[in-house]
């Protein structure tokens, strides 16, 4: 009995915590972190747009430095 009421206690704890980080954030900011993950790509970022008929905010990949050398690793 004990273990069920321990139980129950952690999935309400679980629920109210997430409920507790949502609770300020709006579907268009909810949106826009699910496409996050794009917006460094252009090229994806594009097909993702059509894909979803959803605008991203794309990020040009950053351009190295004079003199600086980009390894591969």
């Amino acid at each position: 009995m004990i273990d069920f009421l321990m139980d129950a206690l952690g999935m309400l704890s679980l629920a109210l915590a997430i409920a507790y980080c949502v609770r300020r954030h709006s579907a268009q900011s909810l949106d826009e972190a699910s496409l996050m993950p794009f917006a460094d790509d252009p090229e994806v970022a594009r097909r993702v747009e059509v894909a979803t008929g959803k605008k991203i905010n794309a990020v040009a990949p950053e351009e190295p430095k004079r003199g600086w050398i980009n390894m591969e690793m």
